[in-house]
């Protein structure tokens, strides 16, 4: 418990530094899409992120990706694999679903009515860029540990259990998505599973013992 506090102190200092507030997802992607660093890079697959024009495209040639689908199934090109989206690292269904607004007629009621909700949807905290594909796959599928799996993204480290609802992040993104969800838990009291805490927690550590592992060579 003592752990959790101490870690629960780390990321409120840390998050509050660019507790910068938005109105409206549409404007938080806006200032994202400027602001971001030009030496940034996708949360699961670790692209390099490059510019054209307003927009942002991963480029694959450094991390391996292949997409899943490179057709949609209309025979059209899946364009959502060659652009970069902010995800929401906890997905609008899930903090959506604990308010009274999602229930009386879903994301679209809830931008209507809840000052909470838009203020959620559009904290740059909980938002990172994403490979449009790999977005629309992850849906709202909770985090956990995918024990099956053959790869389907060529070298994007990701694994994902449709049937299940379960998608298994990198090593790398871990720290970052658990860093959120107890920054959204404490912000806007996100209800978390104990499960899911317990997770979250275990993956604050391992980033805290690798840490301490590089300092000691």
């Amino acid at each position: 418990m003592r752990l959790f506090l101490y870690f629960t102190l780390c990321l409120i200092i840390n998050f509050s530094v660019n507790a910068e507030q938005f109105s409206s997802f549409s404007s938080a992607k806006k200032h994202l899409i400027k602001t971001l660093p030009d030496d940034s890079k996708s949360l699961y697959c670790g692209c390099d992120i490059k510019r054209q024009g307003k927009k942002l495209v991963p480029d694959p040639n450094g991390c391996g990706y292949i997409p899943r689908n490179a057709m949609t199934c209309s025979g059209k090109e899946n364009v959502r694999a060659k652009r970069i989206e902010w995800e929401h690292i906890v997905p609008a269904w899930e903090f959506g679903h604990q308010l009274q607004c999602w229930q009386n007629g879903g994301r679209k009621n809830c931008r209507k009515v809840s000052e909470k909700f838009r203020k959620m949807e559009a904290d740059i905290n909980n938002l990172a860029p994403a490979i449009g594909e790999i977005n629309a796959d992850r849906s709202n599928f909770r985090y956990g540990m995918v024990t099956s799996h053959s790869p389907k993204y060529g070298a994007c480290p990701i694994k994902i259990d449709f049937k299940q609802r379960v998608f298994e992040p990198p090593i790398y993104a871990r720290k970052r998505i658990a860093d959120a969800y107890f920054y959204m838990q404490q912000t806007y009291g996100l209800k978390i599973s104990d499960k899911q805490r317990q997770l979250f927690e275990a993956w604050q550590r391992l980033e805290v013992a690798q840490v301490n592992d590089r300092k000691a060579l």
